[in-house]
């Protein structure tokens, strides 16, 4: 599958990257495959959680549009909710601002035994306030070190981290946004600033190729997902998020006395 895994320090041209490629796989396929992912997610959550050892840190990005909400609720469609946090970062807020920009990012990474979702994270720090000109080039450039080092603790500390970037077309976008305005059970999530966005799309396209070349590590890689095709998106990532689930070894934990020994009357 066409899913790309970037090295450290690896350059990224993603006008070169087509966001409509699903390789050899066919839709119907990619449902089977996506419905065993679910099944088998559920049961390596399981694990996870009475492990208590590890913790998934799944990160989404992508332009407006982009299916970050869509991947969340098809992938995830099997997880126990006991088990999992969703946030959602959007702009700080006062007391935010008043500390470090990692602040906030800190205290909802997942705890052992969890997973968390971030729709967008930590990385538009070093991508709207950039393309927006929200603060000094001297300031967002020093924070790729600091994302590196704190993506570094937290897998120091038992935190898996998978980051993908959900990879649109200007052109996809074009028809995802205007289904937002045309269709009544979307056009609530229609945001004219959207449009704004969209009229920096190069802009935007040259800081996640720096995001990409500079904070993709062994530690916590950065995977490129063509994502014009819903489906083709939902199948790569739930096998990724499986294949890495798997690699950890989980084991339940064994019981703390004999059970054998155990009477109930």
């Amino acid at each position: 599958m066409p899913i790309i895994k970037v090295k450290p320090n690896q350059k990224i041209n993603l006008a070169e990257i087509d966001p409509a490629d699903t390789g050899k796989v066919e839709k119907d396929k990619a449902n089977e495959i996506l419905t065993q992912n679910i099944q088998r997610m559920a049961e390596l959550q399981n694990v996870l959680y009475a492990e208590g050892k590890h913790a998934l840190l799944i990160i989404l990005q992508a332009m407006d549009a982009g299916g970050k909400d869509g991947t969340i609720r098809k992938t995830m469609s099997g997880i126990n909710p006991q088990g999992i946090r969703v946030t959602s970062f959007k702009k700080p807020t006062e007391e935010e601002l008043s500390h470090d920009f990692l602040w906030r990012v800190h205290k909802v990474v997942p705890p052992r035994g969890m997973i968390g979702i971030f729709n967008r994270s930590h990385y538009e720090d070093v991508l709207i306030v950039r393309v927006r000109k929200l603060v000094p080039k001297n300031v967002w450039q020093t924070r790729y070190d600091h994302i590196n080092h704190f993506e570094q603790l937290l897998t120091n500390n038992g935190v898996t981290i998978l980051k993908f970037y959900l990879h649109i077309s200007k052109e996809e976008q074009k028809e995802r946004l205007l289904a937002r305005l045309n269709e009544p059970d979307k056009c609530w999530k229609f945001n004219p600033t959207d449009l704004d966005s969209r009229a920096h799309w190069d802009d935007y396209m040259q800081a996640f190729a720096d995001i990409f070349e500079k904070c993709s590590t062994e530690a916590a890689p950065w995977y490129i997902v063509p994502a014009n095709k819903k489906w083709y998106r939902n199948v790569v990532i739930s096998e990724t998020i499986v294949q890495t689930l798997e690699s950890l070894k989980m084991k339940y934990p064994e019981p703390a006395e004999d059970l054998d020994k155990v009477v109930i009357e």
